[in-house]
């Protein structure tokens, strides 16, 4: 998982007026060499298990014969400079993109360019980190709750209470965080931090930032436990793989919650205390999805905020797979990559998903339909967090009902 870093301006700005020249300039009709209208796979960053298996996930659907019949796909990967995506996707929209598929790095400094698209016609459909531009299709799964409790969203606020009821209210805590001043791990970070609150005997004696990646969380666990060595849990976003490493380094053994790395999952399957949910990659095949059928049935055909379901998987639930497929309930895999992400596949909506695509891109080989998107459609009070503001009709507030915990800041109707 990844998102911004930092902005390199000045190279980035002149990147950006070059490319909106030329944007002004193109007339494109949409088609590429091979007479065929093109689709991007728009990514920020690769080099790590999330956003890898993401782009392989998304490019997957869009590489499958019915898909490459019809149109060409490309991938793009812009890195941690806003300005080069946004340079990237003026490029997209003046080569006569269709649809742009993305994993955006700002929530808010996309949405001009954004806007330029969709007024040529270009659907944009985000994931995991949503935009604010009204016109793009979002697919996230940070305000989502698991399937079977949807009461209970927000993998922050979650993944926090399952640590409290481990720790049965009681217990000095390592806070592993994301990236520093980027909109998703203030989210997850500060919904945990308001459960927390609830508990006078939780106590978070360490906060860093482990950047979503397993080594640096490692190191910066080690550190913690350096100077805490009498912690009772780890709450994690990702690089979960890397807190156990260092807790079993340090010969401590105790409830984790974290994200769902295969090396945390299996060793939630033999028994290491905690909860594996977090942000699966599948969401990326799931947005190509999703842009395929607005491309075939028009803008109107799927709402535009949608959440993907949070996996959650647990000490009783955790079982090994017997091969490479995921079947029979099975959530993690044996000899693979520990920091693979196990969540790229989701039954319901994205059942054509192989550890093969996810790990190579190889095409899938026949597309399932989405089913009816209307059970996912994200509820008007947690609208704010991937628009930035809520639907006419309702206003910022303190939600008290229909979702727990209760207080956290949202919509509520006017």
């Amino acid at each position: 998982m990844f998102h911004r870093t930092g902005v390199r301006r000045v190279v980035g700005l002149m990147a950006a007026v070059v490319s909106a020249i030329t944007l002004a300039g193109c007339a494109s009709s949409g088609e590429s060499a091979s007479g065929k209208p093109k689709i991007y796979v728009a990514m920020a960053h690769s080099g790590t298990n999330w956003p890898t298996e993401a782009a392989n996930i998304a490019m997957a659907i869009a590489t499958s014969p019915e898909v490459a019949a019809k149109y060409e796909a490309r991938k793009v990967i812009s890195g941690s400079d806003v300005q080069k995506q946004i340079s990237d996707y003026q490029s997209m929209i003046a080569e006569g993109a269709k649809l742009i598929v993305s994993f955006p790095i700002s929530p808010t400094a996309l949405d001009p360019v954004i806007k330029q698209g969709c007024d040529r016609g270009v659907v944009f459909v985000m994931f995991d980190s949503a935009v604010n531009a009204p016109c793009a299709w979002n697919v996230e799964y940070l305000t989502a709750p698991p399937a079977a409790q949807p009461d209970k969203p927000f993998f922050g606020a979650q993944s926090a209470q399952a640590l409290v009821d481990l720790l049965k209210g009681e217990g000095k805590i390592f806070m592993n965080r994301g990236i520093a001043g980027v909109s998703t791990d203030n989210v997850n970070s500060d919904a945990a931090k308001a459960v927390f609150a609830k508990y006078p005997g939780i106590e978070v004696v360490a906060e860093y930032y482990g950047k979503w990646d397993a080594s640096v969380a490692q190191q910066e666990t080690s550190k913690a436990l350096a100077a805490h060595p009498d912690v009772d849990g780890v709450w994690s976003q990702d690089g979960d793989a890397g807190v156990v490493k260092a807790l079993k380094a340090a010969g401590k053994t105790i409830p984790v919650t974290g994200e769902n790395s295969n090396y945390f999952r299996a060793a939630i399957g033999e028994g290491w205390p905690g909860i594996s949910a977090g942000s699966p990659p599948a969401q990326a095949g799931v947005a190509m999805k999703i842009g395929l059928k607005i491309l075939a049935e028009g803008p109107e055909s799927v709402d535009r905020n949608i959440e993907m379901p949070m996996p959650w998987v647990t000490n009783e639930t955790a079982k090994e797979c017997a091969g490479n497929v995921i079947e029979d309930g099975c959530n993690y895999f044996k000899s693979v990559d520990d920091a693979l992400m196990t969540e790229v596949f989701e039954p319901t909506l994205l059942p054509e998903i192989t550890l093969d695509s996810a790990k190579s891109g190889k095409p899938v080989e026949k597309l399932t339909q989405l089913p009816d998107m209307t059970k996912y459609v994200q509820p008007p009070q947690r609208r704010i967090y991937s628009r930035g503001k809520c639907d006419e009709g309702w206003k910022p507030g303190p939600v008290m009902t229909g979702q727990t915990p209760v207080g956290l800041p949202g919509c509520i109707e006017e």
